[in-house]
């Protein structure tokens, strides 16, 4: 069986690294347990790394020859299979099933997976979890998110009333990565002393505004009624669209640059994208092919021109419909 988070921190505090690791589910939470594994794995002398980024047209063979491979330079060694779908396929699942029956010395695999529910399963991830550790994260459920602040602000030194847990839980709407990003801001905002309810909505009202740097996190995630309300507060508070579709166009291009690139994970390389970032645009365009990205970049010059006077229309209206099409492309229809 899968472990649990709780059991997670102490298989991880254990004098020596299992074969293999897979820890797979909510983004945010995976990717904090790869870095804690990561520097654990330099703890214990584990002095090269290797990554792969698995895509459409990855040669699972990598896997095989990169176990098989002596290192000159360190005795021990992490491989870093990033599988965001959480499916590696036919040739996939045969190449980890490999590993697992038969893996090398001084060698720890480590398979993160952005995405994961009981459709994913298989023979080979219940081997996969015989033979190693898998982990499974998962975002708090609705009645759980006040005792996951709570617990995520203990982590960082802090604690806080209930009434000011909840005053958060509110502001954050659900939103794993939003809350940490809130927390962490306070771990450096806060002095001494417990936080109430006064102290907190003092504290997160400048970074609980809305921006539009959160309006298109929200579009690329695919939260497209997030992103709304985003756009309607933007509005109400008075900002120029002009100004907003700005950064729109610019995520846009982005998105588009790494729809052309052949090579997405050398793309976002040169993009200098965190890994967070990478796994956002990863998740965005596989919801739509090239082409969906090219409509909307239209759709934004259109935008412009409305804006500008060049053309008739309701921009704000049309901007509603791109951020719809951007988080929901089957929405792009309304495009139309």
């Amino acid at each position: 069986m899968p472990l649990g988070p709780g059991q997670w921190q102490k298989a991880l505090a254990a004098d020596r690294l299992d074969a293999v690791y897979m820890l797979a589910g909510e983004q945010l939470l995976v990717l904090e347990a790869a870095d804690a594994l990561r520097a654990r794995a330099r703890e214990l002398g584990y002095g090269e790394r290797e990554v792969f980024d698995v895509g459409q047209h990855f040669d699972w063979n990598d896997l095989a020859r990169a176990g098989a491979s002596m290192s000159l330079f360190a005795s021990r060694r992490l491989i870093d299979l990033r599988l965001p779908t959480g499916r590696p396929g036919v040739e996939g699942a045969k190449a980890i099933t490999a590993f697992c029956a038969d893996p090398p010395p001084d060698v720890t695999l480590l398979i993160t997976a952005m995405e994961w529910s009981s459709k994913h399963d298989g023979a080979w991830s219940r081997k996969l979890d015989a033979s190693g550790t898998m982990v499974v994260f998962s975002a708090p459920r609705p009645g759980e998110w006040n005792s996951w602040i709570g617990a995520r602000l203990a982590s960082r030194g802090l604690s806080a009333t209930p009434d000011a847990i909840a005053l958060l839980a509110e502001r954050v709407e659900g939103n794993l990565l939003a809350a940490a990003q809130e927390i962490d801001k306070l771990a450096v905002l806060h002095g001494e002393g417990r936080i109430d309810a006064a102290e907190m909505e003092t504290l997160v009202a400048d970074s609980a505004r809305y921006d539009v740097f959160k309006l298109t996190d929200a579009a690329f995630l695919g939260d497209g009624a997030r992103a709304l309300r985003i756009l309607a507060g933007l509005r109400s508070e008075g900002d120029e669209l002009l100004a907003l579709m700005g950064w729109l166009v610019n995520q846009l291009q982005l998105a588009l640059r790494l729809a052309n690139a052949q090579n997405f994970a050398a793309q976002a390389k040169a993009e200098r994208l965190w890994q967070a970032r990478e796994q956002l645009f990863r998740q965005a365009l596989r919801r739509a092919p090239r082409d969906h990205w090219l409509q909307c970049l239209a759709r934004a010059s259109r935008i412009d021109r409305m804006v500008k006077g060049r053309e008739a229309g309701n921009p704000w209206q049309e901007a509603e419909r791109l951020i719809a099409a951007i988080a929901e492309p089957r929405a792009a229809r309304a495009l139309a």
